[in-house]
């Protein structure tokens, strides 16, 4: 080998390396075992166990509507009891998605204790939250709630600032009200005091490969998430794929979800059977 063979190949060599460390860093390196939508998970250490796939019903979700809600209670019932019937057992809802009333007409006709229902609460004191747990329970026909979230956090001392609101949701966990409590963060400092606060049990994150609608880029969000994780918090990935803009990429993004090893479960909002089923399948093909 000549010296400028060589030096390419000793280039080559270096560039290999960086890839692969960059691919183990952020968990873009191709999953090692076959894995389903349908795959039974435990949720960190909170006891809880549920789909791998939850079903999200909050697709540009405020106000007490999203795209899931504007298809109708049946509609909506109906792809909810679809997901069910192909092992889709974690129900993702909340109070500003207006969705509440339709997993309640798919709880109907389902086993409580085979389906976990998230829901998010946007209350930030001891009193609205109190509230917010009587009418949720109402509204969702259910004596108790699995996983309660303060919803979309973005301050960096809301563990101080929502003191109030987080012992109420203590309390009501060892009154058996709620199974765990947790919160979804939309920035990165309160995603980095979630990581550190004890009292966090569950984290809805933002997480896809391109960074779109996430705290931070992919990769300054997966070493929080590690860090939760390593607490033994369990990490429940939304905003997948990206609020739509990976609607062209689905595989890729799956892939780095699945990939990550900081995800116990996902969260993704179908809007009709077809997508439901193709998300499905691709997740199992990833």
């Amino acid at each position: 080998m000549n010296r400028r063979d060589f030096i390419i190949q000793t280039v080559r060599g270096v560039g290999a390396v960086v890839l692969a460390r960059n691919s183990v860093a952020l968990g873009s390196a191709s999953t090692t075992s076959k894995v389903s939508a349908s795959d039974t998970v435990a949720i960190g250490g909170t006891g809880i166990t549920t789909s791998r796939l939850a079903m999200g019903t909050g697709t540009v979700g405020f106000g007490g509507r999203s795209n899931q809600t504007a298809l109708g209670s049946k509609e909506l019932v109906n792809l909810l009891l679809n997901g069910y019937d192909n092992g889709l057992r974690l129900f993702d809802t909340a109070d500003s998605y207006g969705s509440h009333v339709h997993v309640a007409g798919a709880l109907k006709h389902l086993p409580r204790d085979k389906v976990t229902v998230l829901t998010k609460t946007d209350s930030r004191d001891a009193a609205g939250v109190r509230a917010d747990l009587d009418r949720f329970r109402r509204e969702l026909g259910t004596d108790y709630l699995d996983i309660v979230l303060l919803h979309c956090i973005t301050e960096g001392d809301w563990t101080e600032r929502y003191k109030g609101a987080m012992d109420l949701l203590s309390e009501a966990k060892q009154k058996g009200v709620i199974r765990a409590h947790g919160c979804s963060c939309h920035t990165i400092e309160a995603l980095r005091v979630a990581a550190r606060s004890p009292w966090v049990e569950v984290d809805l994150a933002r997480i896809n490969p391109i960074g779109s609608h996430m705290d931070a880029d992919p990769a300054t969000v997966v070493n929080v998430l590690r860090e939760m994780r390593a607490a033994g918090k369990g990490i429940i990935g939304m905003k997948i794929l990206g609020q739509g803009d990976l609607r062209t990429r689905p595989d890729e993004a799956l892939r780095f979800a699945l990939s990550l090893n900081v995800l116990d479960a996902f969260t993704i909002g179908a809007e009709n059977k077809a997508e439901q089923a193709d998300v499905v399948r691709r997740i199992a093909a990833a």
